[in-house]
């Protein structure tokens, strides 16, 4: 009887460091990234909280669809000195694909400048800011600060695995 509780008891602490390392790795990968951007100095009284939490919107656009249904609205806001990539409450993609990221394209036209149906990305012309969160609703996404967001026209849902994009957003001011 004493062999059986210490094999049960060795087996639940075996499980429990298992789950703890997961959940410390996952928690290391979702740090947000802060973004460099120029701030004058000024004479001005330092902000309340209520002001430094507010983020302006820089850029947006509607998704158009591509090789999936893909819809809704996306923005680039700045907020504390840090850019982010944010999918409204309307956004709504596929479930279809096994490796949907959220990327920054520099084209201002992804799904006309590429090909039906799977509509491929060439390399260099986007970065991959992060993997989705979830097919539907509002989330937001870190922009490193080595990124100039002038540099890109457009976000996108791209399958990485099978080079498709799910559907694009043309972002203007």
């Amino acid at each position: 009887m004493n062999f059986r509780h210490l094999l049960i008891l060795s087996l639940s602490s075996l499980v429990m460091v298992s789950c703890a390392s997961e959940v410390s790795n996952s928690q290391s990968k979702e740090s947000p990234v802060a973004v460099n951007t120029s701030v004058p100095l000024s004479s001005t009284p330092t902000k309340t909280l209520a002001q430094s939490q507010e983020s302006t919107a820089v850029k947006s656009g509607t998704f158009v669809s591509g090789e999936h249904t893909t819809q809704g609205k996306v923005s680039l806001t700045t907020k504390d000195g840090k850019s982010f990539l944010e999918l409204e409450q309307s956004f709504k993609t596929s479930e279809s694909g096994p490796d949907l990221v959220v990327i920054l394209h520099r084209s201002d036209n992804v799904i006309g400048s590429t090909k039906p149906p799977s509509y491929p990305l060439k390399n260099g012309g986007y970065i991959i800011l992060a993997p989705l969160k979830k097919y539907s609703g509002a989330q937001k996404y870190a922009i490193p600060n080595n990124i100039n967001l002038a540099d890109y026209k457009s976000a996108a849902i791209w399958c990485r695995k099978f080079n498709a994009t799910f559907g694009a957003a043309n972002l203007s001011s």
